[in-house]
């Protein structure tokens, strides 16, 4: 069992000597974005998979609008540049969620072959891809299809960086020490007024299918029944919206996948992320120390989580939660004006942060 030890306050908690790397990122990054017929014409059957989301704020996008949000605000951007010689990167604007609700691809081995297809066609168009063999190429998919998406096309799938909500060790064509993971985030127009920690009257909310995974039905054989826990399957005792807001901790579990809004739902809400997922890349993870805003535990001690969340002192949950109220700006997308530090540029940095350091499959 362990707790992560909190150490205190740090400034906007990037890790040492974060803050003058950033800075070199915003006056130096650069991104070409790759040309496409379809983007000029939008009566091209394929104009949408490549154009930005007319609506990104669309309810209907659910859980994929980072996807969208990140494709609309780079193109609205000072950090691209038509001067390829001058990129550190170079963006291939393709959208998995907008391909898997297409009528013309839809099914997984068609938007493979549609990805290994787009991929050949610019590497004969343009001499960047063969350059690199892809390393300094990305793409942005928050669809589970996504994961799938690369598989057609060798060099696509070990050497470009995917910008992905599927951010598991154990997921199929993720690479860690390549690839990005990127917040989950619902479209919200609207900040939150916080419940302050006092006015919190659960101890730990969760919500979600149990089926999906045996650890969630662990920890509803093992909680479910205790009334500090807001546990539900099915139809939540609280609002899914309320749970979050009306407690202290809320929990990140493992389902079928890992990829899920819960986290940053979390920490929209002000409620501290308990992540119980093993091998799950965080967002951000190289940047944000999530020790100081989270409690992560392994998937083996959930019969000891209330003890675990128990033994967390005042103080020490006080620093949890004001510590969280200072990310909340990382995990926000600002799609008509990004806003420095938020989740457009948390995901830019840890780009900065890769550029240069990929070793090329062949």
């Amino acid at each position: 069992m362990t707790l992560f030890t909190i150490l205190g306050r740090v400034r906007l908690l990037l890790r040492d000597g974060r803050r003058s790397n950033y800075q070199e990122m915003l006056n130096k990054l650069k991104i070409f974005v790759y040309p496409d017929v379809s983007m000029n014409n939008e009566s091209s059957p394929f104009a949408r998979i490549f154009l930005p989301h007319p609506d990104p704020l669309d309810p209907k996008i659910g859980n994929y609008y980072s996807e969208h949000a990140f494709k609309l605000a780079l193109l609205q951007s000072s950090f691209v540049t038509e001067l390829a010689e001058e990129a550190h990167f170079f963006f291939m604007p393709f959208s998995i969620n907008a391909m898997r609700n297409h009528p013309l691809l839809r099914s997984e081995s068609a938007i493979s072959d549609f990805v290994a297809n787009y991929v050949s066609r610019i590497s004969t168009d343009f001499p960047f891809w063969n350059a690199s063999g892809g390393a300094d190429h990305i793409f942005v998919c928050c669809h589970s299809v996504g994961r799938e998406a690369t598989s057609k096309h060798f060099e696509v799938r070990n050497n470009a960086v995917q910008l992905t909500c599927s951010s598991s060790y154990f997921q199929r064509l993720y690479t860690a020490h390549k690839d990005i993971a990127l917040p989950q985030i619902w479209p919200r127009q609207n900040d939150q007024v916080l419940i302050p920690p006092n006015m919190r009257t659960k101890l730990v909310f969760f919500a979600g299918r149990v089926q999906n995974s045996n650890i969630r039905q662990e920890l509803l054989s093992l909680w479910g029944n205790d009334t500090s826990f807001s546990i539900n399957s099915g139809h939540p005792s609280l609002p899914y919206e309320e749970g979050f807001r009306k407690s202290k901790y809320c929990l990140h579990v493992k389902g079928y996948e890992v990829n899920t809004a819960r986290v940053v739902d979390a920490i929209h809400y002000g409620c501290v992320p308990v992540v119980i997922s093993n091998y799950y890349e965080l967002p951000f993870a190289n940047i944000l120390d999530w020790s100081k805003f989270s409690i992560i535990v392994n998937q083996q001690d959930v019969p000891l989580l209330k003890s675990i969340l128990m033994s967390v002192s005042e103080e020490m949950y006080m620093n949890l939660y004001q510590n969280l109220c200072m990310v909340r700006k990382h995990f926000r997308w600002h799609v008509v004006m990004p806003e420095s530090y938020d989740a457009f540029h948390m995901t830019l940095y840890q780009l900065w942060l890769k550029r240069g350091v990929h070793r090329v499959a062949t």
